[in-house]
């Protein structure tokens, strides 16, 4: 049986000292979205499984904590974003908008703990919906510095990425929608485990589609009639098309696509090589998208958007962005597959991701929303800004062991214990009956003041002030002044 002492593997234990720097971190982060606008929402740990799996992505959709209780399929919260939106759309979608939401709490994951990681950490960060791209982009990226900035990190880096212009030159390259897909998040891992492995598994996956389907079958038939004498036969045989949430029709045009779907390993050859080169297109914003429009004009490809990333650049810097802190960078993936614009993520002076965030336009109707809603987001890892953050923080009410010197006294030491707290002290009174010594030696280990109530007679209105050095008999408003003093 495992020690139940120990805190559950992969948690953590955030003990008294810490506690009092993380929310002193999380107030200057709040400060700053409260500033720009951003009303509080809290939200459930518990939600459906699916609300998180449709759109997460592999490497993150291995990582939650699932359970079924009762026949329901839940998860404990991995990433705020889907509950925002989820929320959004069952009880906020008549809301004037922009609408902006800041939240702050606990999310689960289970990985390998490691320096400012653990399976349960906070995130804080806001999500604006119904804003369009670039002004709303430029905004939160700027708010998040802005936030960094109010929480005393200095030297970080940003890195900047757009998966929608990625997704566009793939779909110029003649790329299918679902290859596109699997080729844009498959970025990261082309430039960790290089171009082979991306291509071999894509392409098995192809022909693994493609094998059992007679393409015969729908010769001489243009694709509105292949797709009515499918759907016609599917439901004469009792095949039942009601499930997920896309409609019969659709599911049928998609299978006549893969049935229908000539050989495209030329293509996808071509789109590998492609995307070989972009993702290593990487370094300062200017020459950057310079790299970039050149290997495009090589390709022969149309421009898939520059003037708003060569906009959002622009407008960095009216919101306190240093462009020399900005990275752009072509391989960036997130790993989050609800992405449909521009992603950053802000790393620490040591490395460490400390924020992320970026624009997701169709996660309201991926979601059941009934219009498309722009919107865009960042969430900071509280604990990992914590870790950076070079603020040494101290107490700001100086703490009082208030001691009574005999039973006879304690009457009066609850009063003084009184005016000390409504002038603002925290104020330990002795409920431990030890001697005064003994007091005086815990307060001083804990960096209190200890004030000794010796006096029986209540109209003295003296304590004594006990420390290493003396014991100096005061009146309560002295040592008020005394503690003021010593703030």
């Amino acid at each position: 049986m495992e020690n139940v002492v120990d805190a559950v593997r992969g948690m953590r234990d955030v003990l008294p000292e810490e506690v009092l720097r993380h929310q002193h971190i999380l107030a200057q982060l709040n400060s700053v979205l409260v500033g720009h606008g951003y009303q509080a929402i809290d939200l459930p740990l518990l939600e459906h499984r699916d609300l998180y799996v449709r759109k997460l992505g592999e490497e993150l959709a291995g990582k939650i904590y699932e359970f079924s209780f009762h026949g329901r399929d839940l998860v404990l919260r991995p990433e705020w974003t889907a509950s925002v939106l989820r929320a959004y759309i069952s009880k906020m979608s008549d809301s004037a908008l922009p609408l902006r939401l800041r939240y702050n709490g606990p999310v689960f994951r289970y990985e390998r703990p490691q320096r400012g990681t653990w399976r349960q950490f906070t995130q804080l960060g806001v999500e604006c919906i119904g804003a369009t791209a670039p002004r709303a982009d430029a905004e939160v990226l700027g708010m998040a510095c802005a936030g960094l900035a109010a929480a005393d990190v200095a030297g970080y880096r940003i890195t900047l990425g757009h998966i929608g212009i990625i997704r566009a030159l793939l779909g110029s390259l003649g790329v299918s929608e679902r290859t596109r897909s699997v080729l844009t998040w498959s970025l990261e891992r082309m430039r960790a485990r290089g171009v082979a492995a991306v291509r071999d598994a894509l392409l098995n996956e192809i022909e693994g589609e493609r094998e059992g389907f007679d393409t015969t079958l729908l010769d001489g038939l243009d694709d509105a009639q292949a797709e009515g004498l499918l759907l016609h036969t599917l439901r004469s045989i009792g095949v039942n098309l009601q499930f997920g949430t896309r409609p019969p029709e659709e599911i049928v045009q998609r299978l006549v696509r893969t049935m229908r779907r000539t050989d495209q390993r030329a293509t996808i050859e071509r789109a590998i090589a492609f995307l070989a080169e972009l993702s290593v297109i990487r370094g300062a914003p200017v020459p950057t998208l310079v790299a970039l429009r050149t290997l495009v004009a090589r390709y022969e490809l149309p421009d898939p958007g520059f003037d708003e990333l060569q906009s959002l650049i622009d407008t960095l810097p009216l919101h306190g962005v240093s462009l020399e802190a900005v990275t752009l960078d072509f391989g960036l993936g997130r790993g989050l597959h609800y992405y449909t614009g521009m992603m950053f993520e802000i790393d620490d002076i040591s490395g460490m991701q400390i924020c992320g965030g970026g624009r997701y336009d169709e996660l309201v109707t991926a979601l059941g929303g009934k219009h498309a809603v722009p919107a865009v987001g960042f969430a900071y890892g509280v604990e990992r800004v914590v870790l950076a953050s070079q603020t040494a923080i101290r107490p700001q009410t100086r703490l009082v062991q208030l001691i009574c010197e005999d039973e006879s006294v304690y009457a009066y030491a609850v009063s003084v214990a009184t005016q000390l707290r409504q002038s603002g002290y925290a104020v330990a009174l002795d409920v431990r009956e030890q001697s005064v010594n003994t007091h005086v030696r815990d307060a001083i280990r804990r960096g209190a003041v200890c004030l000794v109530v010796a006096n029986s007679d209540q109209t003295d209105g003296t304590v004594q002030w006990r420390d290493q050095r003396d014991g100096r008999v005061l009146s309560v408003p002295a040592c008020i002044a005394e503690l003021e003093a010593q703030r």
